[in-house]
């Protein structure tokens, strides 16, 4: 069973005070006003306005009158969140969001002493992540979806409403006489997500009974299962060492290859290499049995290339 969001927030504890962001939708409306209920005077709102749309002005106005009745100080922030060449707008949009969050609580003064951000993604999203994942071939650390809590840049990020439904969360505002903003881009079919929002998830609240919850444990597991591979990539880079030898990543199992490699690019080059990347360098790596060999292939965003007995990876110029 997915809890009610006053049930979901009684397990909440985060550090006081806890900077929520707000964009005016129903989500975020909600933990809003459960959390201004919870922490009187403890609350702070942060709006994020994309400059995407010609809403965009409606959303920060109405954010401003949320706040202003919930006497919660309010920091909008502008950003631009065009999209690089080859980058999803949602990608964008979502990589400006979080920096501009990022920034907004440690720079603003209305902010002051916040450690803690709050986000209000719920059930459904957490599905809708996982379902996306699965469509792109993902492998587990995009399985694990999102987490509930996470550190990052010296803040405390949480997301309290991951097991509410989203349709519990409407129920909630509605009982409670709330209003909110719709944003119109949520019924473009365009979009991946909105196509699963709108015909997947129906189909699965049909067939399914608690698909929510089931869903949520697959991610978890895979989460865990993430966790544990982790642990494994960095025992083996201290035997790899760092940049790796060659005839260190020789000697690994096929399984135990691919996956300090790919640690070493994501944790130390922060890159993604695509499983064509890595099919191609595995036997490049495994043929380099005479200091003649030489090594050069695209990686990600860069390349890797071999330096002596070692690989390396260097920028894109």
């Amino acid at each position: 069973m997915t809890p009610t969001l006053p049930q979901a927030l009684q397990d909440f504890a985060p550090g006081l005070p806890l900077a929520v962001a707000l964009s005016g939708g129903a989500d975020s409306t909600a933990l809003l006003h459960a959390c201004a209920q919870r922490w009187p005077g403890q609350v702070r709102a942060v709006h994020i306005h994309h400059g995407l749309q010609a809403a965009a002005d409606a959303f920060e106005a109405h954010c401003q009158t949320v706040c202003d009745a919930l006497s919660v100080p309010l920091v909008a922030v502008r950003v631009q969140a065009q999209p690089e060449p080859g980058q999803s707008p949602e990608d964008a949009a979502r990589n400006a969001r979080y920096a501009a969050l990022a920034q907004a609580v440690r720079t603003h003064s209305q902010l002051a002493g916040v450690h803690d951000v709050a986000l209000a993604q719920h059930a459904d999203d957490q599905v809708e992540t996982l379902l996306l994942a699965l469509s792109r071939g993902a492998g587990l650390p995009g399985l694990a979806s999102m987490p509930a809590a996470w550190s990052r840049g010296g803040l405390q990020w949480h997301r309290p409403l991951l097991r509410v439904a989203g349709k519990d969360l409407l129920q909630w505002l509605t009982a409670q006489d709330l209003a909110w903003i719709e944003d119109p881009t949520n019924q473009d079919g365009r979009y991946t997500r909105n196509r699963i929002r709108a015909q997947v998830l129906p189909a699965l609240e049909a067939a399914f009974t608690g698909w929510r919850d089931t869903f949520a444990r697959s991610a978890s597991h895979c989460a865990a299962a993430q966790d544990a591979l982790t642990e494994l990539a960095e025992m083996d880079l201290q035997q790899t060492g760092l940049p790796p030898r060659i005839v260190a990543l020789q000697a690994l199992s096929p399984a135990r290859r691919v996956n300090v490699l790919r640690h070493w690019l994501s944790v130390h080059h922060h890159t993604r290499p695509s499983t064509a990347q890595m099919d191609a360098l595995v036997p490049q790596i495994l043929a380099c049995t005479t200091r003649g060999h030489r090594l050069h292939l695209k990686v990600g965003a860069g390349f890797v290339v071999r330096q002596g007995d070692a690989l390396h990876w260097t920028a894109q110029p």
